[in-house]
């Protein structure tokens, strides 16, 4: 008998596997000519609204000039050449090959009716010789930097434009949103200090709204804790030129936080795409970080022979119906028109939603995570995800070593046994790279929950981690 279910278990496990197979092949060839047609629909959206052509990353490679010089594209960097009357200067930007390089069934049709004519440019200096190739997105949005233009504050027509959304255009101040709470003073009254980095497509109110109300009067009498919105999500800037990479997240933090508050050690607690720009800041502040905690760190080592970057976006983003979170992360990822469409029906119209909740849920619930997924804009969702979470594939491994070889501090990683998006083993993959970092699996929790639902036990869980290392650890 028992042989019998084990059999029909495996034919049952088989056949659904097929299932999602047929199903995902069918929906995302649907989608690859979706995605296909609404690059058109929303070229001749933007021209009647925003009286211009918008690029986008299904056009090919092209030359431009600016007025002040030539902006050229190799592999993962962008550089700015500099004419002879002209000194500006552009520090080198790295963006993932990801933005533009994703194969589909009708990539090949659209990129050859896009086609102008792959330009190569030769760029001499002394002896040395570099051949670059240009992209037109990347150009189009480097333009409003280096070509003196005045950034876009004004959000998009299909961007929202509510106070919470769009308060950043109507301040002096270019800085991230930070929620600060804890100890009181900028340096007399702190003993410590704790750098709170939120997920992708959420906001400081993941960690404001669950650990901060849970940690001990003794915690906020030490500790300084700061939550702040990631560029591009939440209050924090949205930027219509910004190409989100990891540069510019990591300069935001520091103008945001570590600079305006004298922070001169801290713990970080990360969660999900916020580990990478943690181990990132980790690397770059080596002896000031006192303990590192990540949940679920997006930690995919690519099999010899294979690039990095699509390797990371293959792994997060499968082109599978199932599991859904998976099949929201393809999406996010493959599809760039389908993903605004998707922006635009639910973060232009997120008080729309936030109202339904309450309505349907009679305010029983607080909706911090509604809010937290929808006030973003497309642009920041879009490039954080290429240029963070694949961009930097390639780059995770030797911020693991450098974590592993020359920082001093205490490595816990957390991880729900049910996380169906970044799954258990990424979290063994960092502890293979790093011995002494600690794995606590989480049983029956999942990506949120990890935090979400336990964060009384999850703040004692922190404060333990603190405590342990001490200020003398430095």
């Amino acid at each position: 008998m028992m042989i019998m279910d084990k059999v029909k278990l495996k034919f049952t496990m088989a056949a659904g596997k097929i299932l999602n197979e047929v199903l995902s092949f069918i929906l995302f060839t649907v989608l690859d000519v979706l995605d296909f047609l609404l690059c058109y629909t929303y070229r001749v959206i933007d021209f009647i609204v925003e009286a211009e052509w918008k690029s986008c990353y299904c056009s090919s490679a092209k030359r431009a000039m600016t007025s002040s010089g030539t902006i050229l594209v190799s592999e993962s960097k962008i550089v700015c050449l500099t004419s002879s009357s002209s000194r500006n200067k552009l520090q080198l930007e790295e963006i993932s090959d990801t933005l533009y390089t994703r194969s589909s069934l009708v990539s090949e049709v659209s990129k050859s009716t896009l086609k102008l004519e792959n330009a190569a440019t030769t760029v001499k200096r002394g002896t040395m010789c570099s051949t670059f190739t240009v992209n037109s997105p990347i150009v189009e949005m480097l333009q409003g930097k280096i070509g003196g233009h005045k950034s876009h504050s004004v959000p998009r027509w299909s961007d929202c434009d509510c106070k919470t959304c769009n308060a950043w255009s109507n301040s002096c101040k270019d800085s991230l949103f930070v929620h600060v709470d804890g100890a009181k003073g900028m340096t007399e009254n702190v003993q410590e200090n704790v750098i709170f980095i939120h997920g992708f497509i959420s906001s400081s109110t993941f960690w404001t709204e669950t650990l901060f109300p849970n940690f001990t009067k003794a915690t906020k009498s030490k500790y300084r804790l700061f939550a702040m919105d990631l560029l591009g999500f939440g209050r924090s800037p949205k930027p219509n030129e910004s190409l989100y990479t990891l540069r510019e997240h990591l300069d935001m933090i520091e103008k945001s936080v570590l600079e305006p508050y004298k922070v001169k050690s801290f713990h970080i607690v990360a969660h999900s795409l916020g580990c990478i720009l943690a181990l990132a800041l980790a690397v770059k502040h080596p002896g000031v970080v006192k303990s590192l905690t990540l949940l679920a760190p997006p930690y995919f080592p690519a099999p010899k022979g294979e690039q990095a970057t699509q390797y990371m976006m293959r792994r997060i983003a499968p082109r599978r119906v199932w599991p859904a979170i998976a099949f929201g992360a393809s999406i996010a990822c493959w599809y760039e028109h389908v993903s605004r469409t998707i922006c635009l029906l639910i973060c232009k119209n997120h008080r729309l939603w936030e109202f339904l909740t309450k309505l349907l849920t009679r305010n029983r619930i607080r909706t911090y995570l509604v809010e937290g997924f929808c006030c973003h804009t497309h642009n920041a969702a879009w490039h954080t995800l290429h240029n963070i979470i694949c961009g930097t594939a390639g780059k995770i491994e030797g911020y693991l070593d450098m974590v592993k070889n020359h920082l001093k501090c205490n490595v816990t990683v957390f991880h729900g046994e049910d996380d169906e998006l970044i799954p258990v083993e990424c979290s063994y993959n960092v502890q293979s790279k790093i011995p002494r970092a600690r794995v606590n699996v989480v049983e029956n929790k999942d990506h949120i929950t990890i935090v979400v639902g336990r964060q009384e036990a999850f703040a004692r869980e922190l404060e333990e981690i603190w405590k342990n290392n001490s200020t003398s650890s430095i």
